[in-house]
């Protein structure tokens, strides 16, 4: 088997998106371990090939701290005086997506592929994303069992980094436990608690007040992440459906 992986680009600003934002993770998140980049060219990055399987939910806690963790080195290193309405900037200039346009921007348009029955429900999750525009920010790497491989040791390696935006601490988290569900079924509450004790001490290692995940909040981005992942349900391992109480959140919604 080749010791490397060369992933295609259409665009040379899609690679070279895609660099950066491997560069800046390395930087500023260094927790959250990344294959080697070992070529770059004009539409193909060529890495190093990690051996191993995708995250498992017994695998939930051991994640969940080395993303709090990861977002903690990023915000005490580069976004704590970012906001979550405003794309943050680089050094050369180019810019991270702001939360609240790219989101809002997104759930308008699964209003209009039919993903939300009626405008009060796209108001309802308008107003969703809003509440959920506060306090510190993070990054979002659209945590999924496919971006992290665990190795054969045991080490989790981060795969899939191309596309970074802004978010609240505590919204990847909530696409991983929303991930690890739609792929292995519902997980118990003492799961997702620990885990949300697991990713807040990550966290707290950078400063106490990133510490401000609680289920209530995590909830909220899991309604946020039912409706934008709507599309892919059924899809790319997607195979189980929504828990019961997020179910009926969307419900009240509509």
């Amino acid at each position: 088997m080749s010791e490397h992986f060369t992933k295609h680009y259409t665009e040379p600003e899609r690679t070279a998106a895609a660099v950066r934002h491997y560069r800046w993770l390395a930087e500023h998140a260094e927790p959250l371990k990344q294959p080697a980049l070992q070529v770059i060219g004009p539409l193909s990055l060529t890495f190093e090939r990690i051996e191993g399987r995708p995250v498992r939910p017994d695998d939930f806690p051991r994640v969940a701290a080395m993303l709090g963790d990861a977002h903690g080195s990023a915000w005490s290193s580069d976004l704590a005086s970012a906001t979550l309405h405003t794309p943050h900037r680089f050094q050369d200039g180019t810019v991270f997506a702001d939360y609240v346009e790219l989101r809002r921007t997104a759930l308008q348009r699964r209003f209009e592929q039919g993903y939300l029955p009626s405008r009060t429900a796209l108001r309802a999750m308008l107003d969703l994303l809003e509440k959920t525009a506060s306090g510190p920010c993070a990054f979002y790497k659209d945590s999924n069992p496919r971006n992290f491989i665990i190795t054969a040791a045991g080490e989790i390696v981060t795969v899939d980094t191309d596309d970074l935006s802004l978010a609240p601490v505590g919204y990847d988290l909530a696409k991983l436990t929303a991930t690890l569900q739609l792929t292995y079924g519902p997980l118990t509450s003492e799961a997702i608690d620990t885990a949300c004790d697991a990713y807040n001490q990550g966290l707290r290692q950078h400063g106490p007040r990133l510490d401000t995940t609680d289920r209530e909040r995590l909830d909220d981005c899991l309604a946020l992440h039912a409706i934008l992942t709507a599309p892919y349900l059924g899809r790319n391992g997607y195979r189980h459906g929504w828990p019961a109480h997020i179910r009926l959140r969307l419900q009240g919604a509509s």
